[in-house]
């Protein structure tokens, strides 16, 4: 009965009319005003304020409307950056049926989701006063928030979607989504190939997001998503050219998408002080992580992570801890909160054999995860592939053990294993969620963990991902391939028609 509470919540972890308030001077010689607004949860509002962040660094004005509740996140994230937050009151509980502080995804529980969702619709006429006050000239937003094209169009302002994804799953869900190949296979377990998309790319229904069906509510949602997202100027992916130039060209040129390419965004926070502070406080101190991880042979460290969304039971924790034992390779733990608040489930006297001798650290919360994936010492990454976490792992130059388990993370953990090929799966085969999927024991995650850590295989890895995470930097430098991207969208901005 829990698995079904939490459905709604896992697929998160997935017209044009002049206002008479507006000026129709078009953007053309003036300075341009960006407004973003990210949905309320941890992996889709880091992602935006780094993107912000890049729109910011190139001298563009910039502003992120959030809640008075996600204020210090979104702050935290913004660093040194010169961007400008301005706060929309979140609808009282009175009209949403949700306690009182719930304006965030981390804070819900079971079937909240479902007001949540709704009373995001109540913001509405918050954000389009704004609007109204601070004339705007673009508005960059969520997927989950449909409504943000009409009230783009109110304005007579164009309206992008940032889905924080990059163009392989965009493509994926595009073709899942348009053909349904889904519904002509027999069985769950059967494979398909995703029509209109190259590289002969196979799923199965076990792997792609099982939205509950008999939710109207969620589905009308979904309808009104995909609808606002063809309606909108375009989409910005969370990526690089050079890493997915065949999927890049399918979305914009085959599947008719107008999009840019402007990341990786987690490359515009480098600076070792704000790479701590991105994101929730984190649950280390800063120098008590780096001197553990200082005191290591490089690529001899592990980092092992499943987002802030996954709830393992305690008998999977008890296979990592065993397989990370197992594996003899020193480790990087991060355990969600609220499954560590006591460590009954650890087997016995592994602290004593692993944490205590310094072969491992266990971060029992938020941790610090591009610091310590940017460390020397970092050789691999164990990661639930959410896009986020997989650009990090990119950028970081290490090899992935993909272990995916809900939203689009089976297209992520594919994408990373059989298209750039940096990761190795741990084999999991169904879509079950943010409750920790199918079990998988010690003996596999110890044989995936050495073969991106040791041995021939490893290297080879190793050394093509330390050439991607090089293309990604550039890709992000002046005359870069995203650089340039940022270039040709601020160009069409200027030259359409308000």
């Amino acid at each position: 009965m829990q698995r079904d509470q939490f459905k709604v919540l896992e697929f998160l972890a997935i017209s044009k009319t002049i206002s008479p308030h507006r000026p129709t001077m078009g953007i053309h010689h003036r300075e341009l005003h960006v407004f973003f607004f990210p949905f309320f949860a941890n992996g889709h509002i880091i992602p935006s304020i780094e993107l912000a962040r890049v729109f910011a660094s190139r001298g563009v004005k910039t502003t992120v409307v959030t809640t008075p509740l996600n204020e210090p996140l979104v702050s935290r994230t913004i660093g040194k950056a010169n961007i400008t937050i301005r706060t929309i009151q979140f609808p009282s509980p009175e009209k949403t049926s949700l306690p009182e502080g719930c304006e965030n995804s981390d804070r819900l529980t079971g079937m909240q989701i479902i007001p949540f969702l709704k009373s995001t619709v109540l913001l509405r006429d918050s954000l389009e006063q704004l609007m109204q006050q601070e004339h705007p000239d673009l508005i960059i937003a969520d997927m989950f928030f449909p409504w943000a094209t009409d009230s783009a169009a109110k304005f007579g302002i164009p309206r992008i979607v940032f889905h924080g994804m990059g163009f392989f799953p965009l493509c994926v869900s595009a073709c899942v989504r348009q053909y349904k190949p889904q519904d002509k296979v027999s069985s769950y377990t059967e494979p398909f190939v995703v029509p209109n998309l190259p590289g002969e790319i196979t799923l199965t229904k076990m792997q792609l997001p099982q939205t509950p069906k008999h939710d109207e509510d969620f589905t009308k949602l979904l309808d009104e998503a995909n609808a606002s997202e063809l309606n909108s100027y375009g989409v910005i992916a969370n990526s690089f050219y050079e890493l997915e130039p065949v999927y890049a060209d399918h979305y914009r040129n085959e599947l008719g998408r107008k999009a840019w390419h402007l990341g990786p965004v987690c490359l515009s926070n480098r600076e070792s002080a704000e790479k701590v502070h991105r994101g929730n406080e984190s649950a280390i101190d800063e120098h008590e992580c780096l001197k553990w991880l200082d005191s290591k042979e490089p690529n001899s460290v592990v980092y092992v992570c499943f987002g802030s969304m996954t709830s393992f039971p305690s008998a999977q924790l008890k296979e990592i801890a065993l397989g990370l034992e197992a594996s003899g390779q020193a480790f990087v733990w991060v355990v969600k909160k609220g499954s560590c608040e006591n460590l009954e489930w650890l087997p016995e006297g592994f602290e004593e054999r692993t944490v205590d001798k310094g072969k491992g650290l266990i971060i029992r919360g938020w941790a610090p995860q591009v610091m310590i994936l940017d460390h020397k010492a970092v050789g691999g990454f164990v990661s639930h592939c959410g896009w986020n976490s997989a650009m990090e792992g990119v950028c970081a130059g290490v090899p992935m053990v993909t272990w995916p388990m809900y939203a689009e993370q089976f297209y992520n953990a594919k994408f990373l294993t059989d298209i750039v090929k940096i990761g190795v799966s741990v084999g999991v085969q169904t879509w079950i969620g943010m409750m920790g999927g199918e079990p998988v024991k010690k003996e596999v995650i110890e044989k995936a963990v050495k073969r991106i850590m040791v041995g021939e295989e490893a290297e080879e890895i190793r050394n093509r991902a330390k050439e991607i995470a090089q293309m990604a930097k550039r890709a992000m430098e002046e005359g870069g391939s995203s650089y340039s991207d940022f270039d040709s969208l601020i160009q069409d901005l200027r030259s359409t028609p308000l």
